[in-house]
Formats: structure tokens, C-alpha cells, sequence
């Protein structure tokens, strides 16, 4: 019988302070129900072309479901290299389907660029795409499948007899089982030191508090402007991304080209470069990425282009700032690189604001790490 999924990976036993709950099986080890069986699929390396990769692979459960090998994912291939940082899979449960609201702004959905509508769409993307799991088509997945005497099982047990006979709703299922795991609250547990405040359970130190009231503040930053989502500072759910579409200037990540051959003068187009809203308006736009859990989820930006959690609030203090320091990025130490798409930049939300000073940017920082689930608190102190 095939073990435990937890129990194999190898990035949970490596820090064991993070392990965590099954979502249940049989005693045969059969998954009895759809989010048991996205459990085993999510850390099935058997769906990849070579059989070295899984869901887990580039959204591993050590590190909050994010990747931390490097600026983007390899591939399956063990060549490949993305052009994208693989984002965090935890609380991804909170983003709407994607949807343009009546004045055409667009919000929601999955991947950087919202292409994906759902978590189904989104699970079934990576088994099939070239650079990443690199599978031929839907019935190649199916076939591995079919393999597997547990998936011979519980497929038809928990989705209906018949179900691996026909490759769209095989794959439908295996999608939809993979979503029910993402939904759990093993992804999106709420246990933070700042959740623990809100309850009454912790205090924050003056540092933290200061960047608490520095970030929600509507005079001091432009933080709330696109990371908050609920009316109240106090919601007991806030995910900390109003899931909107914005381009922040993000330059180019050369380091990252250098490695995976993609032409330096490649423009990624986000938002705007993908079929599902190819809009010139939209250029250079990227999904607001969710705040929790981003002090361990480094390297930042949609490119993996800063290193640093400080970098990145620099970043965003360089619109504010006439310094000439405050425009030089510390991890280079020559100044950030010009906006791809200086046509669309959000200037109206990232112009908010006074240039912030050190104690401020460190405040901040500090109320960020605040935002980092109870069991990878561990990695603070790393």
C-alpha cells in the first residue's frame, strides 16, 4: 500500500516543528473522502512525466506552501525554469472566481495573472504544463491513475462508479479532489501571532503595534490601499489582499533570466497578456498577492526578484521618497530597475502616503512577521 503522503515528504520531515494533521483515511489507507484523496494527489510525484514531481513539490508544506529553492520552480525535467515565483497555495481558498465587476476592474481567481477561474482550474494546469510537471495531456494523468490500485478505489468510491473510464471526468475529479484538500484548514488555519492577538491570546511589542497601526493606516502608507480586504481592521479572516490586479513597477529579474535563458527584454504582460483578458489596459498587471505567512515565503514579487521582506517595503517606499538613497536597492546596491509597463503603473494607490523612515519600515516589517502561522514560527528565528 502507498504511505502516508505527510510521512513521505521529505521538506516536513526536515522541520519537524511544521508537521501536520492528515485530513483522514481508512484503515487501509484509502482515502474516504474528496479532501483525503487531494491529499494523496497533492503529494503524488507519479502525475509528473518523470515521476519527480508533485503539487508539494513547488508549494511545499514546510515552507507555507511556497517554494523556497530559488526565484521560480524547476521542472520536472529537471532543465526547465520558470520565469514566475511559485505563489504561496495557503489561504488561496479565500479568492473569488475570477470575475470583472461593473466598473472593469478584475479581481480574483488563480496564478499570478488570475487565468485560472478556480482551484479546480487551477490544480489542473501544472500536470499538463511543459514547464512544470510536464505530462503529454489529460489522459497521460489518467493512465497514472488507473496505475494505482488505491486510486482504483477511491475514485469510484467517493466520485461515483465508471469515473476513471472516461479521461475529461477522470480528470475533472482528480481536479475537484485536489481543490477539496486546498480548502481545508490545513492551508488557511488562521493561528498567527496576530490572529492570537485579535482573540486576546498574545501581545504585540511596541515595534509590532507601530506597524500595525502604520499598516492599516489610511495617512501614514498605501499598504491597506490593496492588502486588506474586509471593512474592519479586526475581522478574524482578513487574508491581507483585496485579490485586484495592480502593476507596481516590478523590475525586471535579469538574475533570473540569466538562469532560465528567457530574453532580458521580455516583457511579462500579467494580467493583460493572458487569453482570458487580453487588454492593453491590463498590461503588466499581477494578483495581490495575500500577506500571510510573507516573512517565509521569500523571494518576493511575482519574478522572485528581492530577496529580502525589507527590500520589498523599500520598494514601495521609493514612489514616495525624493532621497536618492531610498531609490538604491540594498540587495545590488545600484538603483531598482526601471517599471516594464510604465503605462499602467498604479500610481493613484502606491503614491499614498509619506516617505517612511527606518523605524518605520522596520515597524512594518515586524507587524508582517506577526502575520506567520503558528507552526512556521520556528523559521523566524532561521
Amino acid at each position: 500500500m502507498r504511505p502516508i503522503p505527510f510521512v513521505m515528504s521529505c521538506a516536513v520531515l526536515a522541520v519537524s516543528a511544521v508537521a501536520l494533521p492528515l485530513v483522514g483515511q481508512d484503515g487501509d489507507n484509502v482515502p474516504a473522502t474528496r479532501e483525503a484523496l487531494g491529499e494523496l494527489l497533492f503529494f503524488d510525484t507519479d502525475l509528473s512525466a518523470n515521476r519527480t514531481q508533485s503539487c508539494a513539490s513547488c508549494h511545499d508544506p514546510a515552507y507555507a506552501f511556497a517554494d523556497p529553492r530559488g526565484m521560480a520552480s524547476p521542472g520536472d525535467d529537471g532543465v526547465s525554469l520558470g520565469d514566475r515565483n511559485a505563489p504561496t497555495a495557503a489561504y488561496a481558498r479565500y479568492s473569488p472566481s475570477f470575475f470583472v465587476d461593473d466598473e472593469g476592474v478584475a479581481h480574483g481567481g488563480q496564478f499570478l495573472d488570475g487565468r485560472a477561474g478556480t482551484l479546480e482550474d487551477q490544480a489542473g494546469g501544472p500536470p499538463l504544463n511543459p514547464l512544470e510537471m510536464g505530462m503529454k495531456d489529460e489522459a497521460a494523468v489518467v493512465a497514472r491513475l488507473r496505475e494505482d490500485p488505491i486510486y482504483e478505489a477511491a475514485f469510484p468510491a467517493i466520485f461515483g462508479d465508471g469515473v476513471l473510464d472516461d479521461t475529461a471526468t477522470a480528470y475533472t475529479a482528480m481536479t475537484q479532489a485536489i481543490a477539496a484538500f486546498e480548502r481545508t484548514e490545513t492551508f488557511a488555519p488562521f493561528d498567527s501571532k496576530y490572529d492570537r492577538w485579535l482573540r486576546g491570546e498574545a501581545e504585540l511589542t511596541d515595534e509590532e503595534e507601530l506597524g500595525r497601526l502604520l499598516f492599516f493606516s489610511q495617512q501614514f502608507t498605501n499598504c491597506a490601499e490593496c492588502h486588506k480586504l474586509a471593512a474592519s481592521q479586526m475581522d478574524p479572516e482578513e487574508t491581507f489582499t483585496d485579490y485586484s490586479f495592480h502593476n507596481i513597477g516590478v523590475p525586471t529579474n535579469t538574475a533570473l533570466r540569466a538562469q532560465n535563458g528567457v530574453d532580458p527584454a521580455y516583457v511579462d504582460m500579467g494580467l493583460g497578456g493572458g487569453d482570458h483578458l487580453d487588454d492593453p489596459a491590463e498590461a503588466g498587471k499581477f494578483r495581490t498577492p495575500t500577506l500571510r505567512n510573507v516573512a517565509i515565503t521569500a523571494p518576493y514579487m511575482h519574478n522572485g526578484v528581492f530577496e529580502d521582506l525589507r527590500t520589498v517595503v523599500l520598494f514601495y517606499n521609493k514612489y514616495n521618497t525624493r532621497s536618492d538613497a531610498r531609490q538604491i536597492n540594498p540587495e545590488t546596491g545600484a538603483p531598482f530597475g526601471p517599471a516594464p509597463v510604465p503605462e499602467t503603473l498604479s500610481l493613484e494607490e502606491l503614491e499614498i502616503g509619506p516617505a517612511l523612515d527606518d523605524r518605520r519600515i522596520d515597524a512594518l516589517v515586524a507587524f508582517l512577521e506577526t502575520l506567520t502561522d503558528a507552526r512556521y514560527e520556528p523559521l523566524l528565528e532561521d
